[in-house]
């Protein structure tokens, strides 16, 4: 069974330290990002941050916008919410799409 049918995207699955080989960074580095607000990790019950793939995928983007176009931390938050409210504008407008058609539907029936 793949690992994806397994466990959802969201699913976290990662402690810190391995999230933190996997993505080439030390552990303080997530940790920063996280006081920061750039990511949200999963706590357990004994307050132990798990990352998903999700989780993993942000921080990835988060380490492109900078190394890649030399973005600030700065400026990848204004960034980062710009995607956020560009991607809850699109799933609006799809929302409206739908609705328009078939409220259109309706009328030529």
């Amino acid at each position: 069974m793949a690992m994806d049918a397994m466990f959802g995207h969201q699913e976290p699955i990662f402690i810190i330290s391995v999230a933190a080989r996997m993505l080439g960074v030390r552990t303080q580095t997530l940790r920063y990002y996280e006081r920061l607000g750039l990511i949200e990790p999963t706590r357990t019950q004994g307050n132990q941050r798990i990352f998903s793939r999700s989780d993993i995928e942000r921080v990835q983007r988060i380490r492109n916008l900078m190394d890649d176009l030399g973005v600030n931390l700065a400026g990848v938050e204004v960034v980062l919410k710009l995607l956020e409210r560009l991607r809850k504008a699109e799933a609006e407008m799809e929302a409206l799409r739908t609705e328009n058609q078939v409220l259109r539907e309706r009328l030529s029936q």
